[in-house]
């Protein structure tokens, strides 16, 4: 089997025609301090495949923070015989870069902006 890289854009338009779930890869603490709206933690150092949610026909699409750890975890998929193949290419550096949205956490106040 082989990785699918995706841009942010076909992610962002994948989740917008509610066609993929995100899952971020990353770790609580990075997931806390800023993350895409929609998007579910599994993070990659207690990853199970199998714990994966149900998507149903929507595709499963992992993220991370550069592209790394998505790759990692697509791969992990397919060693456990999981069939997902998805991941965005270049993380969420990729999709900051791209101008799309994230929800972040103002440090001074603890509130959450959610531009979405």
């Amino acid at each position: 089997m082989t990785v699918q890289n995706l841009a942010p854009q076909d992610v962002a338009r994948q989740l917008k025609e509610d066609c993929a779930v995100l899952i971020d890869v990353r770790e609580p603490a990075e997931y806390g301090a800023e993350r895409i709206h929609g998007a579910l933690l599994f993070p990659l150092s207690t990853f199970d495949p199998h714990a994966l949610p149900e998507a149903g026909k929507r595709t499963i699409i992992f993220q991370c923070g550069s592209g790394m750890r998505s790759a990692k975890a697509v791969a992990l998929c397919q060693a456990a015989g999981v069939g997902h193949d998805s991941h965005m290419q270049g993380g969420l550096m990729a999709w900051k870069a791209a101008g799309l949205p994230v929800i972040t956490v103002d440090p001074a106040t603890g509130q959450t902006r959610d531009p979405s």
